[in-house]
């Protein structure tokens, strides 16, 4: 009966209905636990202040990098079934120690301080392992019909995360909000345990999802710093690391045009929250119906490329719109493209591009572009921004940056998704034909 009802939203096979809908409510709880303890670290952030705020977005990035070798240590020697449950219960234990000492003393600045750049670095974290567990479990094939429909679960969770902090904040304080983030991560262990099961199950007791799936749990091996030169190694890698980068930094032009214009624009606080507000609202409709109807549907007819350039592309129009035309209404539109398009389409093709990767690249070196890169690219993004403004640049020299940054991400995606289409086009011939 679930096959039915998920076959009218994804083509979705008998034997892969039960690990989809448990990865569904997985990144649920995953994202609707981070998107409901978010609004806390924003409020702690007023506390700590603009300027210590800033500070943090390079103890951030450097945290991000600090936790590369220990995760790459923890993948070498523990089995995944055993490290990833582990990973949200410590996630759970931390929120709620944090909701304690909160309870106790709001304005703590050294818990605010830990609790900022923790939980900015463990959300890409989380996606990131999330995503590398499913490209295990999952083939290349698989993942263009159904990694859309999965990371609508995520995008669902997105919506009911803050809905259900904000419906609560009143009763339960801040500290209530991180226990309910706890209890969501706890959510996130038992769905985690049930994909183990099924990436585990061996004939004749059910067909694994994939020839090789639940064959190999055991540690990776190899060294903490693998990651970092698997990168270095590979020129395919190195070009994902480099989409990452463009990414990162379209965002950030938009993003601070964004809180300039709307600064301008709107001179009352509550009138600006209620601006952000219905922005994320239109972003997550948009997202959530884009993962549900669209995506797979788009990888498996037009491939991975098309997923990865149709936002840069239109991104350049809309920066070369902005440099015309700087107003709210445009910079709204342009931030609700950049959003929606980027969780709709081109997270989930950039994690397709790691289908054909081994183990140890899914592992190590995705954690190390998906974390320290992005983490990085966005403080030197920051910056780089900084230094346009200090020298003078009007907003549609900005706008003209930021069309060439966007047409640099596009080319790239090109390139990147031609290459996996490339590969997976061989993968889908029969053997006598490769």
């Amino acid at each position: 009966m679930m096959q039915r009802h998920l076959a009218r939203l994804v083509r979705v096979e008998p034997r892969e209905t039960a690990a989809v809908f448990a990865a569904f409510c997985l990144f649920f709880f995953v994202l609707g636990s981070y998107f409901a303890v978010r609004p806390v670290r924003e409020t702690v952030a007023t506390l700590l202040g603009r300027e210590r705020v800033a500070d943090l977005w390079l103890y951030t990035a450097l945290f991000s990098i600090a936790i590369v070798p220990l995760w790459g240590w923890l993948v070498a020697r523990m089995r995944r079934s055993l490290l990833l449950p582990l990973l949200y219960g410590s996630v759970a234990v931390i929120l709620a120690i944090i909701g304690s000492s909160i309870q106790v003393d709001e304005s703590n600045l050294r818990v605010g301080t830990f609790f900022y750049v923790w939980v900015s670095v463990i959300n890409l974290m989380l996606v990131s392992v999330f995503w590398s567990f499913l490209l295990e479990m999952f083939d290349s094939e698989q993942a263009r019909r159904l990694f859309g429909f999965i990371a609508a679960g995520g995008t669902l969770g997105a919506l009911v995360g803050p809905l259900t902090a904000r419906l609560t904040v009143d009763v339960i304080g801040n500290s209530g909000v991180l226990y309910l983030g706890t209890v969501g991560f706890l959510g996130a262990i038992f769905c985690q345990r049930i994909l183990i099961k099924i990436w585990n199950r061996q004939p004749p007791s059910g067909a694994p999802l994939k020839a090789d799936a639940g064959l190999d749990d055991e540690g990776l091996g190899g060294n903490p710093f693998a990651g970092i030169f698997i990168v270095l190694r590979s020129p395919y890698l190195l070009g994902i690391a480099l989409f990452v980068v463009f990414l990162s930094a379209v965002n950030t032009f938009v993003y601070f045009e964004q809180l300039r214009i709307v600064s301008e624009t709107f001179s009352d606080t509550t009138r600006r929250t209620e601006v952000f507000a219905n922005i994320d609202f239109i972003v997550q409709a948009l997202t959530i119906l884009s993962q549900v109807f669209l995506t797979g549907r788009i990888a498996s007819k037009l491939g991975v490329r098309t997923l990865l350039t149709f936002v840069p592309v239109l991104m350049i129009g809309g920066f070369m719109l902005l440099s015309m035309l700087n107003i709210f209404g445009m910079v709204a539109a342009l931030l609700i493209l950049r959003r929606w398009g980027e969780y709709a389409f081109v997270r989930p093709g950039r994690e397709m591009l790691w289908g054909a990767m081994d183990k140890e690249s899914k592992y190590k070196a995705k954690s190390f572009i998906d974390v320290p890169v992005y983490r990085a690219a966005d403080y030197v993004g920051a910056q780089a921004k900084t230094a346009l403004d200090a020298v003078g640049a009007s907003p549609a020299g900005a706008a003209f940056v930021g069309a060439a940054l966007a047409t640099g991400w596009a080319v790239n995606g090109w390139w990147l998704g031609r290459r996996h289409d490339r590969a997976a086009a061989l993968d889908d011939q029969p053997d006598s034909k490769k």
